[in-house]
């Protein structure tokens, strides 16, 4: 069975930083192509796909609102995914989402929901204070 675990978020004022990170089970990223992406969702809003990254590493697809202020790395050995946050805004307050399906994808089109993501996790809540 796979499991997706977030981690990390919290309450924050703005302009301060969360690392976020997703820990996969079940799923073992070395020796293996896959797509894997952080998505959010605030009360009242659709699901906007955040940062979407690859195992082949050629690009990584920010969204154009988090561009310049948040990262998303990987690291294999450990089947996790981490979401740095610098200088968060109010607006950045959400649920926060990560997803992974088996194949590469082209990053942006994975992000803005161009293909199916096959797993999912619970979620972390991030609330940026102004």
């Amino acid at each position: 069975e796979v499991q997706l675990v977030e981690s990390g978020g919290g309450l924050v004022q703005a302009g301060g930083s969360l690392r976020l990170s997703c820990a996969a089970s079940g799923f073992t990223f070395i020796f293996r192509d896959y797509t894997i992406g952080w998505f959010r969702q605030a009360p009242g809003k659709e699901r906007e796909g955040v940062a979407c990254i690859s195992s082949s590493d050629l690009s990584t697809y920010y969204a154009a609102s988090v561009k310049g202020r948040f990262t998303a790395s990987k690291e294999d050995a450990k089947n996790t995914v981490y979401l740095q946050m610098s200088s968060l805004k109010p607006e950045d307050t959400a649920v926060y989402y990560c997803a992974v399906s088996d194949g590469l994808y082209s990053t942006g089109s994975y992000c803005v929901g161009a293909y199916e993501h096959d797993f999912w996790g619970q979620g972390t809540q991030v609330t940026v204070s102004s």
